[in-house]
């Protein structure tokens, strides 16, 4: 992959202490950040912004992912072995909390009760810093979380927003509740 920097330009290497080669820069796959296409698109964004000399980094850790499997599964952030790992290294406490499908009534209208929703928060501020759901629909629902990642919006904020009853992202709301201690199922 091509070494860049997190304004998208390119590198000398991949070492430490390499430098930047001027008026160059590299999207997409071949940086190998996260090879996604809209992720490469907030690159390129991103990659004109710094060259119109507005400042500008990619936050790759709010971009969403999505597998079209069946039940769907869509991620943003780290795994949550790799959110144990930082909360150890940055010193902050992991908190967890699920959502279910089978409580759903959107879910079990259609048939697709299996599934759940993971919500990764910091405990100390609530901040979440990952989410990921197996189930029906989980690639639409993604991108509310996505939002709250690149927001930094905390899960006592989310408690609090209304979700739309009888709907799917009510798992999401169950996740939210939970993490604050308000769940109802």
């Amino acid at each position: 992959f091509v070494a860049v920097d997190e304004k998208m330009q390119v590198l000398t290497s991949h070492e430490d202490g390499a430098t930047v080669v001027p008026n160059v820069y590299c999207i997409g796959d071949a940086n190998g950040k996260m090879m996604l296409a809209h992720a490469a698109s907030a690159q390129g964004i991103s990659a004109v912004e710094n060259i119109c000399s507005r400042p500008h980094e990619v936050n790759h850790d709010a971009i969403p992912a999505a597998c079209f499997t069946h039940p769907e599964i869509a991620m943003v952030g780290p795994t949550e072995e790799q959110a144990r790992e930082r909360a150890e290294k940055e010193g902050w406490t992991l908190g967890k909390s699920t959502g279910s499908f089978r409580a759903n009534s959107k879910a079990l209208a259609e048939l697709e009760g299996n599934g759940m929703a993971k919500c990764l928060y910091k405990e100390e501020t609530g901040e979440v810093v990952a989410v990921h759901i197996i189930g029906i629909h989980a690639a639409d629902l993604i991108q509310e979380c996505s939002n709250a990642v690149a927001a930094g919006t905390t899960v006592q904020e989310l408690s609090m927003m209304v979700h739309t009853h009888p709907t799917l992202c009510e798992v999401l709301d169950e996740a939210f509740k939970g993490a604050v201690g308000m769940a109802a199922h």
